[in-house]
């Protein structure tokens, strides 16, 4: 995950509602009008979840 980008949200939203557009069926419908609507909408939003995503990895390197 890069940093926080307006413009980037908006281009996600820009082409998720280009595909809501299309005949798709109702399951797939709901999983993008599911993404469209958990769109981070600012800066402190998108950085909560990226602190949800990442705190409780470990950071250590992988061992083979």
């Amino acid at each position: 995950m890069g940093p926080w980008s307006e413009t980037v949200q908006f281009r996600r939203a820009t082409a998720i509602q280009r595909l809501l557009e299309q005949d798709l069926p109702d399951y797939t419908r709901a999983i993008w009008t599911r993404h469209l609507q958990n769109l981070s909408r600012d800066e402190n939003e998108y950085n909560a979840r990226v602190r949800a995503i990442y705190e409780h990895m470990k950071r250590n390197p992988i061992e083979w």
